[in-house]
């Protein structure tokens, strides 16, 4: 088992009902695929760098789970087509 982060920009358009339904339906991809989230930082809302779909900012999620080594993958195609999902990122936490 790897642990990994997946950071999630999520819309600042959404009301905090929405978001949290957004975040939820991450972690149930997660487990869904046989992940074990630990953990969820929520950053509140953020400056993007640069206009994203003329938003300039965004709410930033911080999901830490541990999982096998294909889950990231079906995760990100999960979280790609999501709506409200500006930006997403996963990456390998090292030991």
């Amino acid at each position: 088992m790897n642990k990994y982060e997946l950071a999630v920009v999520v819309s600042a358009k959404l009301e905090d009902e929405e978001r949290a339904a957004v975040i939820e339906k991450v972690k149930e991809y997660i487990t869904r695929f046989g992940g074990t989230v630990s953990d969820v930082d929520d950053w509140g809302k953020k400056k993007l760098a640069y206009e994203i779909q003329k938003m300039s900012e965004g709410y930033y999620y911080f999901i830490h789970f541990e999982s096998d080594s294909s889950v990231p993958a079906q995760v990100e195609n999960r979280v790609r087509i999501m709506d409200h999902v500006i930006r997403y990122l996963c990456v390998r936490q090292d030991a």
